[in-house]
């Protein structure tokens, strides 16, 4: 049999670096690798074989056969593309599989899936799992498809939670994404899910009781600006409450106009800053 160089961290058994790759060791590069590709650190290569091509994913999925199912394991992706380097001899397709298997099997993993194209490995170590595919139909080569299991790290959060972190925080927050008719207090069809949101806000502490505070920029006269802000607010409310079943003892409307901006108002950037509505715990 083809001999595969010996797993990377066999000599230094298994080495954990937090968010990082799981399994540790020194994985030799060939001149002739695609560029910026490189062996993944749970195995070395079998001889012979330089990378065509490889991808990285910081996070995604793919379903392992799992004995008789499969396993769908999420975290970040390696896939790296092996082939035979020069017209030398390529391994067998059995050869390449057991290799790997032999590999994993010597750092307590195990096969969970094996047939004439490919082999599955998952190697668990302190509550750390890694999964490998190994698939052998490419010719020349191989293709090694790596996941090393993790959750997501959540980056976007809802505006639900937004809210919830302000109101605690600062006792007041700006509610994004509201809407109004030029000039008037009806409010848009794309403000509904804005609405939603602070509905749910409300839904989800049946103790809080805020201020719907609307403002304007400084566009026509202050008493304007004083009288079309308190009916935007008013307009908030009255959807809340007729809407989404939210009890108006709960809330007031009370309208700012132009007299709290954010920003200035000589650009239409600013205007539009400052023509917003915001909770105001209270």
């Amino acid at each position: 049999m083809i001999r595969a160089r010996s797993i990377s961290f066999v000599a230094i058994a298994f080495c954990l670096v937090a968010s990082a790759a799981l399994l540790c060791g020194s994985p030799q590069a060939q001149a002739s690798d695609y560029a910026d590709c490189k062996d993944h650190p749970l195995f070395t290569r079998m001889q012979n074989m330089r990378i065509a091509t490889c991808k990285t994913s910081d996070f995604d999925r793919f379903v392992f056969k799992n004995g008789k199912a499969t396993e769908a394991v999420e975290g970040k992706r390696f896939e790296i593309r092996y082939q035979i380097d020069g017209t030398g001899p390529a391994p067998s397709p059995l050869a390449i599989i057991r290799n790997h298997q032999q590999a994993v099997a010597r750092i307590g993993g195990s096969t969970t899936f094996e047939d004439n194209r490919y082999t599955v490995l998952k190697v668990s170590k302190n509550g750390k799992e890694v999964w490998a595919q190994v698939d052998t139909a490419w010719g020349r080569g191989y293709l090694l498809t790596i996941v090393e299991k993790q959750a997501m790290a959540q980056e976007v959060v809802s505006s639900v939670e937004l809210f919830e972190t302000g109101m605690k925080a600062n006792g007041h927050v700006e509610v994004p994404g509201i809407y109004f008719e030029t000039g008037k207090s009806i409010l848009k069809p794309e403000s509904k899910a804005a609405v939603a949101d602070v509905a749910k806000l409300l839904q989800g502490d049946p103790s809080l009781k805020v201020y719907v505070v609307g403002h304007t920029d400084n566009v026509a006269s202050l008493d304007l600006n004083m009288r079309l802000s308190q009916a935007r607010a008013e307009a908030v409310v009255q959807a809340l409450v007729a809407q989404h079943g939210i009890a108006a003892n709960r809330l007031i409307a009370r309208g700012a106009g132009p007299l709290a901006p954010v920003t200035i108002n000589d650009t239409e950037e600013g205007r539009a800053k400052n023509r917003r509505v915001e909770l105001v715990k209270q």
